[in-house]
């Protein structure tokens, strides 16, 4: 089925920057203005960027195996790194590109068509952008999340450049034109910085965000009886999965089946809560002191 999958929205930003790239270069070669080459240079950090996204998305979705038990889904940060990585690259290029032209200004041309053809550029980014949002709200993807947000933020720069070419046209200052273009690259350095603390954080086993922490807490508070505890609670977040495992303390003298009835509801609940969740339970005696030893493991140091 179309688009059953975050690949398949993958390859529509993958189209979207091709056609992006295409729009303007044509832009840029017809005005000759900086700041339009530094938009269509960040297209082409989109369209590596999406190839990457596509691979790393098409790694995650195997299945586990003997080397990876708990599956790929960390693949997905290879490519965010690499787009952080891109971005920054291309901001220094336009910065170079900007300082060229500050030294020797230059007259912009059919201002009105290049333009035209960027805001028709911007247009489609904006749009592909808002049907990515979507796809990762649906399929909790942080790989098709930051493509989303790196195409708004192409968006905004593609919009501050056509302002600034329209004061240049207005005013005739031309060398309103480079300074934009250093000022987008500043703005993608930024975007890029971002992108790789997300990265990072990811790749370090980032807890589940608060409201989703308070939700799982809230979730345990309301199983928990005179008889029935729980402690040692951890969380991570690997791509668009989330795990959590905690330990599970029921007075001795129940039966094993009793024991594995409450983990499995426990498990199916939080699993319903949270979607896209591998819940892991270890089940203890109550009763006994050395089962309380470690609750506080969730905050071990050291």
């Amino acid at each position: 089925m179309l688009f059953a999958s975050p690949r398949h929205f993958m390859l529509l930003s993958v189209a979207a920057a091709v056609a992006t790239i295409v729009l303007k270069t044509w832009a840029w070669r017809l005005t000759g203005s900086v700041g339009l080459l530094s938009d269509a240079m960040e297209s082409g950090v989109n369209l590596v960027a999406a190839l990457g996204a596509f691979w790393a998305l098409t790694l995650a979705a195997k299945p586990a195996d003997r080397s990876h038990h708990y599956g790929h889904f960390k693949a997905e940060y290879f490519s965010s790194g690499l787009e952080s990585v891109l971005i920054v690259a291309a901001a220094l290029a336009i910065i170079y590109a900007a300082i060229g032209r500050l030294q020797e200004p230059q007259p912009l041309e059919q201002v009105g068509l290049g333009l035209a053809i960027s805001l028709l550029a911007t247009a489609l980014n904006g749009l592909v952008a808002w049907v990515l949002l979507k796809a990762a709200n649906r399929f909790h993807s942080i790989t098709l999340r930051a493509d989303a947000h790196h195409l708004l933020t192409d968006v905004w720069t593609s919009a501050g450049v056509v302002l600034g070419i329209g004061l240049v046209k207005l005013t005739g200052l031309t060398i309103l034109d480079p300074l934009i273009a250093i000022g987008v690259a500043l703005n993608i350095i930024v975007t890029g910085w971002k992108l790789f603390h997300e990265t990072a954080s990811g790749l370090l086993d980032r807890s589940l965000p608060d409201e989703e922490q308070r939700q799982l807490e809230q979730l345990l508070a309301s199983h928990e009886t005179e008889q029935i505890r729980f402690h040692a609670l951890r969380t991570r977040v690997a791509g668009s999965r989330r795990f959590v495992s905690f330990h599970v303390l029921v007075p001795g003298h129940w039966s094993v089946q009793q024991g594995h009835d409450l983990c499995e509801l426990l498990e199916q609940e939080i699993a319903t809560a949270l979607t896209r969740t591998h819940v892991l339970t270890h089940l203890e005696p109550i009763e006994d002191p050395t089962s309380w030893d470690d609750q506080n493991f969730r905050w071990e140091q050291g």
